[in-house]
C-alpha cells in the first residue's frame, strides 16, 4: 500500500482508507463481529487510516473502532470528529463549536476509543453560531495538551479554511468527492493545493450506488438513511442509475468493477486525495482495496469525463444542504 501526505505538519496515511460509520448506523444494520474483523483486515492490507466520528451510533462506532484496534493501536491513525452533537437516544441537537464543548467532545471520544490520543481531528460541521477561530483556537489547545496530533475540517467553505488555517496548520479536508458529486474541484481542492492541505474523500462511492450493488430503490434496507435522500429518490434515482450503467460499461471493458473504476479515478486525482470508501463487510474491503492498483489510461479518463462530467448526478447530495460548505 502507498502513502499519502495529508498537510504540511507530517502526517502520512495509506492512499486509502476505511470509514466506518456504516458499522454502526445509517446503512442498514451492522453485524459487530464481522465489523471488527473487517477493521483488521483493513490493517493487515495496510490500511492505516480509520475514519470514525462520536455522533456515529451515536458514539457505539467509536467504541467498535477501538474495540478492533486493541492492540493494534501503533500501526494505524484514527480519525474522529465532533460537532454535530446527539443525545444518547440518538436526538439531534444540533452543531456545536464553542470551545467548552471542543474539550470535552475529545475528553468523550478519547474514552470510547480506548487511546490516549486521537491522530486526527476533525470538527464534522461548521457552526454558524461560533466563530472559526474559536473552535480551531481550543482544538489547537488539543494539540498542545498532546490529546491530539492533527487537525482536520469537515465540509468547510473556502473563507473558513483560510481562517482556520491562519489559527493552527490544518492537515486534511474532509469533504464528499465522487464522480457524482465533483462540486469540490471548482473552488475547494484549489483552495487546499495553495495552502498545502490534504484532501479526504468521503463517500467515493457515491453512497454506494457506484459500486453497482444498488439497482432498485427496495435494495435499500428498511431504515437505510439514504431512502430519503434526494439522489435515490423518483425520477433522480433512474437518472443516476443511468450514470452508474455508463461506468459499468467502461468498468467492464478493463475488468473491474464500476466502484473499483470510480475509486481509482479519485486516486488518480492527486497524490494528496485520500478516499475512504465505507463498508462493514471484508469482501467489499478487499475489492476496494484492490483498487490502489487501477491504471487508468488517458483514455480511460477522457471517456470517464464524457461519461459522469461535473454536476451530472440527478438531486442534491442532502435533503437539507444547510450545514455543507459553510
Amino acid at each position: 500500500m502507498d502513502q499519502r501526505r495529508l498537510g504540511s505538519e507530517g502526517l502520512v496515511v495509506s492512499e486509502i482508507g476505511l470509514g466506518c460509520m456504516g458499522m454502526s448506523e445509517f446503512y442498514g444494520t451492522g453485524e459487530e463481529d464481522e465489523s471488527i474483523a473487517t477493521i483488521r483486515r483493513a490493517i493487515d492490507l495496510g490500511v492505516t487510516l480509520l475514519d470514525t466520528a462520536d455522533m456515529y451510533g451515536p458514539f457505539t462506532n467509536e467504541r467498535l473502532v477501538g474495540k478492533a484496534i486493541e492492540g493494534r493501536r501503533d500501526e494505524v491513525n484514527v480519525a474522529t470528529k465532533f460537532g454535530i452533537q446527539r443525545e444518547e437516544d440518538g436526538a439531534m441537537l444540533g452543531i456545536n463549536g464553542r470551545p467548552e464543548y471542543v474539550r470535552s467532545a475529545c475528553d468523550a471520544s478519547l474514552q470510547r476509543l480506548g487511546v490516549d490520543h486521537i491522530d486526527l481531528y476533525y470538527q464534522h460541521r461548521v457552526d454558524p453560531e461560533t466563530p472559526i477561530e474559536e473552535t480551531v483556537g481550543a482544538m489547537k489547545e488539543l494539540v498542545e495538551a498532546g490529546k491530539v496530533r492533527y487537525l482536520g475540517l469537515s465540509e468547510a467553505a473556502s473563507e473558513t479554511i483560510r481562517l482556520a488555517h491562519e489559527v493552527h496548520p490544518i492537515s486534511a479536508l474532509q469533504t464528499e468527492y465522487s464522480l457524482w458529486s465533483r462540486d469540490v474541484e471548482d473552488e475547494i481542492l484549489p483552495t487546499l493545493r495553495e495552502l498545502g492541505i490534504g484532501f479526504v474523500a468521503y463517500s467515493p462511492l457515491g453512497r454506494g450506488f457506484l459500486s453497482g450493488q444498488i439497482r432498485r430503490f427496495e435494495d435499500l434496507p428498511e431504515g437505510d438513511y439514504r431512502r430519503s435522500s434526494p439522489r435515490f429518490q423518483g425520477e433522480n434515482f433512474d437518472r443516476n442509475l443511468e450514470l452508474v450503467e455508463r461506468v459499468n460499461e467502461i468498468a467492464a471493458e478493463k475488468g473491474v468493477t464500476p466502484g473499483q473504476l470510480a475509486l481509482a479515478w479519485l486516486l488518480q486525482g492527486g497524490d494528496d486525495i485520500v478516499p475512504i470508501p465505507g463498508t462493514k463487510r471484508r469482501e467489499y474491503l478487499e475489492e476496494n482495496v484492490a483498487a490502489t492498483n487501477i491504471e487508468l489510461t488517458e483514455e480511460d479518463l477522457r471517456r470517464i469525463e464524457e461519461v459522469a462530467p461535473k454536476d451530472v448526478a440527478a438531486g442534491e447530495r442532502y435533503a437539507d444542504m444547510s450545514s455543507v460548505n459553510r
